[in-house]
């Protein structure tokens, strides 16, 4: 009876002090422990993620992939194999399973070394949340007290939201969503039973288990999960021998966009860190862009097939490395180093035959290329020459060398190689702004350097239409007749002499301004420019939303020497083709976090209808500010706001009736294949051939295409505008303006249409020959044949027909 009472007293001892030691530990731990309520507010990291203007997911930025899920989008599947793996007394447990930790205490006991932790889900939750990783005492009994609390303010499936959102699952993933878009590449709601028990087993140890790294692991732990479930009662036999047979088909999948357009992704990850910071990356952001799938591919298809045209018409250079000397089994490892480039894929050969050769790519497979797609593979010599033509494919290829390959629609692989030369499209939308498509290189991979907005070069011909506006505002028309003949400037008091000649070295003596413009004319773009003076020119020019500071203050101007980005000329071609109104162009639509709350929509100055009442109505309109660009995250409603008016809309007409004949008559005429009498245009050469571009439109649409060398040089004779960014324009454009209608611009208000003397330049009688129609402003009218008598001023023009004196150009 003695040892009786003894062992109860002593039993009852150790209860108290154990009482004692929890209440004492609760009470020095409780006042430093988080609030559980912070629980229900709590910011999960979340990627940005960019849109096309029809959802098509870009680009995804963050260092942790992550898409939070609902409770009731967690397949019930999932739960069972979670439970079965981590806690399978999650249902009947208050936050803490005294059996788990008694067992990891025993394990601790008898190893001197913490083998498991004996942690609930509950207490998994606390930790990740609340706490660190490290092993201590006092964080477990931490992570016990919040694992209390917890149980009592959220419910079990509020537990396990939390739970499933936060684990980290390997790969930068983190929650099951993300984890299950890493290795199956489709969401969770998508996997079978034996997927969800693979995803299900990694969060005890995601780098041991990882399918990607031990299979064999993966696939022991993942079967194991299937016996616990199979014994707990949540799998039938039949569903867990079909479980058990299934292989593991997990392999990475990464943040796999459904558009390919790195350029604009980028733009919107920088514009979205200057308005955010840092947590442009973890707040969940939902950027939709202006951009448009469809056209973003065609202007993606456009500029490679542009860019490969142009590289295969000077040559091969030759492979990108031989592999002839190494081990043929070394030879996949040797590929593996080299990444595929707009659709140009590394490849080895294997094989050089009579018909074609074979050659082996980085997935491990051989294909064969024919021998016809080779036949252009003439040696590179020079940019201005090349080898003789290959007779046989051992003319071009040898075993082992690293080439490149492309497929084409019907599958089949043709040769080819990386052009060293590069490309910038920009497509925007005349009315608004708004970026439709943009191009900043052949391959983001290959070169992050955005050219469309970040390469300044100049643009030769193509910026000979600012210099024709300026003139047809000072008075000129565009019958106008322009001495197109040589001139030499002097500086003054040098030696120093400059002779402009037109492309061909040919002059045409007095021609009209239309005719000059589409023959582009160098002489009468400078003799223009002389007349109106620089300083005045360089301000009209701004209007159209240029730098004075990028815009010499010489003659050359006249030719094109300003250095400008294609973004820069799109954005003032854009005022021809609506009407005369400055628009500034943008990419971010709207901005939404991660709850779907709109933070953001853009409200650009639009071009004015035709019906727009009052222009003091327009003018208040474009005063407007725009309060859409919200820090409260309030949406508030915006007054649409107009552009600008910087050009008579008589002058926008006029010059693009003008560029209109640069296609039908000019250097654009290859665009005549288009089938379109909507468009207009112009093409720009520099010296050397070292810029080409193409900048065009219609009433819809504006598109500019500059094609260079990123180091300038010659881009090789008989290498222009017209050959070089206008296929590429061609291109682009005619996608873009398939099954759509013609729409030229509306004819506006007080414009005249003249027969005209194609001799004189003044109005025609009845009896003149060849005359013509002509557009001109009512005010600048020619007057009649024979009320002037012949002289040497042409009829609407302030131009003198001899030769211009000696200019101090510089």
């Amino acid at each position: 009876m003695r040892f009786l009472k003894f062992f109860l007293w002593s039993c009852f001892a150790v209860f108290c002090a154990l009482l004692l030691s929890i209440s004492g530990a609760f009470l020095y731990l409780s006042p430093n422990l988080p609030s559980v309520d912070s629980l229900r507010s709590i910011q999960l990291q979340i990627p940005l993620r960019v849109y096309s203007a029809d959802d098509k997911l870009i680009a995804e930025f963050g260092e942790m992939r992550r898409s939070p899920i609902h409770f009731e989008d967690i397949p019930e599947e999932f739960i069972h194999a979670l439970l079965a793996a981590e806690d399978d007394n999650f249902a009947n447990h208050y936050g803490v399973d005294i059996t788990g930790l008694m067992r990891a205490a025993t394990q601790l006991l008898k190893s001197g070394q913490i083998q498991t932790g004996g942690s609930t889900i509950t207490m998994q939750v606390a930790k990740n949340y609340f706490l660190t990783s490290e092993r201590s005492f006092s964080r477990k009994i931490n992570e016990i007290l919040l694992a209390l609390q917890i149980e009592r303010e959220l419910s079990k499936n509020d537990i396990l939201e939390l739970y499933v959102n936060k684990i980290y699952l390997g790969n930068r993933a983190y929650g099951i969503e993300a984890a299950s878009q890493v290795y199956y590449g489709k969401p969770i709601s998508e996997l079978s039973v034996a997927q969800l028990a693979m995803i299900a087993g990694l969060p005890k140890a995601p780098s041991a288990f990882n399918p990607l790294v031990n299979p064999t692991r993966s696939k022991e732990r993942r079967d194991w999960i299937l016996g616990r479930m199979h014994r707990l009662g949540s799998l039938d036999e039949t569903s867990y021998r079909q479980a058990l047979a299934e292989p593991e088909t997990a392999r990475y999948h990464g943040a796999a966009p459904e558009l390919d357009a790195a350029y604009i992704a980028e733009m919107a990850r920088a514009e979205m860190v200057g308005r955010f910071g840092s947590a442009a990356y973890t707040d969940g952001f939902r950027v939709k862009t202006t951009v448009s799938s469809e056209r973003q591919l065609a202007a993606n298809l456009a500029l490679d097939n542009g860019l490969i045209e142009y590289d295969q018409r000077h040559g091969y250079r030759g492979p990108e490395a031989r592999l002839a000397e190494l081990p043929r089994d070394s030879w996949p490892s040797e590929l593996a180093k080299y990444r595929s480039l707009s659709g140009l894929q590394p490849a080895v050969v294997t094989q050089v035959e009579t018909s074609g050769i074979l050659v082996l790519t980085r997935d491990g497979n051989e294909h064969a290329v024919a021998w016809d797609s080779m036949k252009w593979a003439r040696p590179y010599l020079g940019i201005n020459s090349m080898g003789p033509r290959p007779q046989r494919p051992a003319d071009v290829v040898k075993l082992g060398d690293v080439v490149r390959i492309r497929w084409q629609d019907d599958e089949t692989a043709v040769f080819s190689q990386v052009p060293q030369a590069q490309a910038a499209l920009v497509s925007l939308d005349p009315q608004d702004g708004s970026i439709e498509a943009l191009a900043g290189g052949f391959s983001f991979g290959q070169s992050n350097y955005n050219r469309a907005i970040q390469a300044k070069r100049q643009p030769g011909s193509s910026f000979k239409p600012f210099i024709y506006s300026a003139a047809l505002d000072a008075g000129y028309t565009a019958a106008s007749l322009v001495n197109d003949s040589p001139i030499v400037f002097v500086e003054q008091g040098m030696d120093r002499i400059w002779r402009p000649k037109n492309d061909n070295n040919t002059f045409l003596g007095p021609i009209r301004m239309r005719e000059a413009l589409y023959k582009s004319r160098n002489l009468v773009s400078i003799r223009l420019l002389q007349t109106m003076g620089i300083d005045h020119t360089v301000d009209y020019i701004s209007r159209f939303g240029f730098n004075p500071q990028d815009l010499p203050r010489n003659l050359s101007l006249a030719l094109g020497t300003a250095t400008l980005t294609p973004m820069e000329i799109a954005t003032g071609w854009t005022t021809f083709a609506n009407g005369g109104y400055k628009i500034e162009p943008y990419l971010i639509q709207r901005i939404e976090d991660r709850e779907g709350k709109l933070l953001f929509e853009a409200n650009p100055a639009r071009v004015p209808s035709r019906n727009t009442e009052t222009k003091e109505t327009e003018a208040e309109a474009y005063a407007a500010p725009d309060t859409r660009d919200l820090n409260d995250g309030e949406a508030l409603d915006a007054e649409p706001r107009l552009a600008e008016q910087v050009l008579d809309e008589r002058t926008a007409y006029i010059m693009t009736s003008m560029l209109q004949d640069v296609i039908k008559r000019g250097t654009g005429r290859r665009a005549l294949a288009m089938g379109r009498g909507d468009i207009a245009g112009k093409t720009g050469t520099t010296n050397d051939s070292i810029d080409s571009w193409f900048s065009g439109y219609n009433a819809d649409i504006v598109t500019t295409v500059w094609a260079g060398f990123d180091q300038p040089q010659s881009l090789g004779r008989n290498e222009y505008g017209g050959t070089v960014a206008l296929p590429i324009w061609m291109s682009y454009m005619s996608a873009v303006l398939k099954d759509m209608p013609e729409h030229p611009p509306a004819e506006p208000d007080g414009l005249l249409k003249l027969r005209i003397d194609p001799v004189s330049g003044r109005s025609a009688t009845p009896s003149t020959p060849d005359a013509y129609f002509e557009v001109f402003k009512s005010e600048d009218s020619p007057p009649p044949m024979g009320e002037f008598d012949s002289g040497t001023q042409a009829p609407g023009s302030p131009l003198p027909a001899d030769e211009a004196a000696p200019l101090d150009l510089f």
